[in-house]
């Protein structure tokens, strides 16, 4: 297997989510889970979907230009092709997580955040300059996945590179159906990669700095 498709062991823990806009912040308890070490790249999203969506090309550049919907869909083709049980149920455009499910699935914000700081509580687990591509560094074009420094749980490209997409609504009352997303891109600026960072698209959407990866 190869590194970056490694799941690593994150534990159980607590982090505080919060909210720019309206000014709050919330506690959420994490239990022990399963993160991939980097974002899905072409070469694995390529040999599970035959398709090779992104912009740029080259099989350890992380994948882009791929909606949630299309990232649900790889996680249910990946557990089906290694004989576990899809996460996601989907149904006339609804997607619903069966929590009984062995297979794969995207991390939750609260998931995300709590891997991405690793113990941490500053901005970020690291100097932005060794730990992610982002404007300042990737001469505005994305990079091979696990170029940077890993934070303190081994997981690399939490910051920078490509955003990643969460399974989590955001804010259904004000954006019905958005999702959110997390970690910033390469050609977003250093106050955009931050680990309590969070924005938001519509299910379908696409662009060349959107990723993600993969949970247990």
């Amino acid at each position: 297997m190869d590194v970056g498709d490694e799941l690593v062991a994150v534990p159980a823990g607590q982090v505080m989510l919060s909210d720019r806009r309206r000014q709050r912040s919330w506690p959420v308890e994490v239990e022990p889970f399963r993160l991939a070490a980097c974002p899905v790249t072409q070469e694995r999203y390529a040999s599970v979907t035959g398709a090779r969506p992104s912009t740029a090309v080259g099989d350890r550049l992380p994948v882009e230009g791929v909606s949630w919907l299309d990232a649900v869909e790889f996680c249910n083709a990946l557990s089906l092709s290694e004989g576990l049980a899809p996460v996601y149920r989907l149904a006339d455009g609804d997607v619903e997580w069966d929590v009984s499910a062995d297979g794969y699935r995207l991390p939750t914000d609260a998931e995300w955040e709590h891997a991405c700081r690793a113990g941490t509580s500053g901005a970020r687990y690291g100097e932005l300059d060794e730990i992610a591509w982002y404007r300042g560094n990737s001469a505005e074009s994305i990079h091979e996945v696990g170029g940077r420094q890993p934070n303190a749980w081994g997981l690399h490209d939490m910051l920078g590179n490509v955003w990643e997409w969460c399974w989590d609504v955001y804010q259904a009352e004000d954006h019905p159906g958005y999702r959110v997303l997390r970690g910033g891109g390469w050609f977003d600026e250093s106050w955009s990669c931050r680990a309590s960072v969070r924005r938001r698209s519509q299910p379908a959407f696409r662009i060349d700095d959107l990723g993600f990866r993969i949970a247990r």
